[in-house]
C-alpha cells in the first residue's frame, strides 16, 4: 500500500516555515553550537514543539505521518545548517521510527511511538568495540532472566549517536550462540536509558559535528521485561536493524545533499566576493568549473532521493537503492566540501571560514550507517542473488 504522508499542501507550508526556521534561527545559532559543542535547550525544545522529533510517527500517535519521501525532504532542508540540529532528532524519526514499525507489538506501539513523538530522545545500540557491520561477531547478550520472564543484557555498544542524552535505547543483543538462518541469533530490545545498569561513556572528541554526541553505552546486568523484546520474538532483531538501517541510509544521503548545497552555496558567494588580479575569481574559468560540477553532482544526489524515497512511499525493497543514494551522496558530498576549500585558497584552511568546518563535517557521512566499502559489497551481494533467481 502506497504511503502518502501529510496532505501535500499542508507539507508545503510545513517546509517553507522549516526553510525560514533554518536560515533566521538555527544558522545564527551555529557559532554558539560549535563553541559550546552543544545545541542549546531552548532549540531543542523549540524543534520539539514543531514536532520534528515525530515527523514519521503516525499521527493516530502523536505524530506528523511523513511519508519517506516527506521525511526526506524535511532532513535534507534541516542539513542545510550545521549537522548537530539533524543528528539529535533523526534516530527518533529515521531508525527508530523504522524499527518500531516494522518490527513492534502494538502494545510497543502504543507506549513508544507517543513518547519519541512528544521529544522523547532515542538512540540505535547496533556497533560494538568489536563489531559493526559484522554482526557475527556481536558480543552483547541477552539472556533469560532466572527470576521472571524478562532478560539480563551485558556488553558494551559504541559511537552510538545521542547516547549521553538519550532517554530510549534500541539494543542489538545476542540471544542465543549461533542460529540459522544467519543472523538469527540476534534480537532487539527496547531498553530505557534510565535502567539500573546501563551507563554512558563521555562524548567521544571527534573531527567535526560539534554538538553532536556520540559515547558508548555500557550493559551491566540490565534487567528488562519480556516486553521489552521488540515484537516479542527472538532472532527477529538483525532484520529489524537492517530494515531500519535503510531509513537511516536514506536520511545520510538527504543529509550529505543538503549540507553539500549549504557548501556550494557558500562557495559561489566567496568566488563571488573574492578578488584576484583585481576581478572577481568568479570568473575564472577553472573556478567556475568546481562549482559547476559541485552544481551536477548535488542535482544528481537530489534526483537519486526523489527515486528511493519514492519507490519506498510505494512499499518496493529498496535495500540495493537505498544503499547506492547513501553511497553517492556522501561520496559526493566529500567531493564538493573539497572543492569549496579549494575555491576559498588559503582562507578554507582557516578555522575562522567556513570551507574547513564543512569538511571536517562532511567526512563521518561516508561511514556512518554502513561505510562505502561494506554497501559497495551489499549492492553487489545482491545484485548478484538477483541474477542467480532469475536465471535459475
Amino acid at each position: 500500500m502506497a504511503d502518502t504522508g501529510m496532505d501535500a499542501d499542508v507539507f508545503e507550508q510545513f517546509v517553507e516555515q522549516l526553510e525560514r526556521y533554518v536560515r533566521e534561527r538555527l544558522i545564527p545559532a551555529e557559532k554558539d553550537v560549535i563553541a559550546n559543542d552543544k545545541i542549546p535547550e531552548d532549540i531543542v525544545e523549540e524543534m520539539k514543539e514543531m514536532g520534528l522529533f515525530g515527523l514519521t510517527v503516525p499521527e493516530d500517535y502523536g505524530g506528523a505521518g511523513l511519508s519517506t519521501s516527506q521525511y526526506a525532504r524535511v532532513v535534507n532542508c534541516m542539513a542545510y545548517a550545521a549537522p548537530a540540529y539533524r543528528s539529535i532528532f533523526s534516530i527518533n524519526v529515521g531508525m527508530f521510527n523504522s524499527a518500531i514499525k516494522n518490527g513492534a507489538t502494538d502494545a510497543q506501539k502504543a507506549e513508544w511511538w507517543p513518547r519519541i513523538a512528544a521529544g522523547e530522545i532515542a538512540c540505535f545500540g547496533l556497533t560494538e568495540p568489536g563489531s559493526g557491520s559484522d554482526s557475527a561477531a556481536m558480543a552483547t547478550t541477552a539472556t533469560p532472566d532466572p527470576d521472571g520472564n524478562g532478560w539480563i543484557l551485558n556488553g558494551t555498544k559504541r559511537y552510538i549517536t545521542n547516547a549521553p542524552h538519550a532517554d530510549v535505547a534500541l539494543i542489538m543483543a545476542r540471544t542465543e550462540k549461533e542460529a540459522l538462518p544467519k543472523n538469527a541469533h540476534v534480537s532487539a530490545f527496547i531498553v530505557p536509558m534510565d535502567t539500573p545498569g546501563i551507563s554512558t561513556g563521555n562524548p567521544d572528541k571527534k573531527m567535526g559535528q560539534e554538538g553532536s554526541h556520540i559515547s558508548d553505552i555500557m550493559l551491566d546486568d540490565v534487567k528488562v521485561p519480556g516486553d521489552a523484546l521488540l515484537g516479542g520474538e527472538t532472532g527477529k532483531g538483525f532484520v529489524f536493524a537492517m530494515k531500519s538501517l535503510d531509513n537511516g541510509r536514506i536520511s545520510v544521503g538527504a543529509a550529505a545533499a543538503g549540507y553539500a548545497r549549504r557548501a556550494l552555496d557558500s562557495a559561489v558567494r566567496y568566488a563571488t566576493e573574492r578578488k584576484a588580479f583585481g576581478e572577481p575569481i568568479a570568473n575564472f574559468q577553472l573556478i567556475q568549473q568546481m562549482l559547476a560540477e559541485s552544481e551536477m553532482e548535488i542535482y544528481a544526489a537530489e534526483a537519486m532521493m526523489k527515486d528511493v524515497c519514492e519507490r519506498a512511499d510505494r512499499g518496493e525493497n529498496i535495500l540495493r537503492k537505498a544503499a547506492a543514494f547513501k553511497v553517492f551522496s556522501s561520496e559526493m558530498c566529500g567531493r564538493v566540501v573539497d572543492r569549496v576549500v579549494q575555491v576559498y585558497g588559503g582562507a578554507g584552511y582557516l578555522a575562522e571560514y567556513d570551507a574547513e568546518r564543512f569538511f571536517r563535517d562532511a567526512r563521518i557521512y561516508r561511514i556512518y550507517e554502513g561505510t562505502t566499502q561494506i554497501l559497495y559489497l551489499q549492492i553487489a551481494k545482491h545484485m548478484l542473488r538477483d541474477f542467480a533467481a532469475q536465471n535459475g
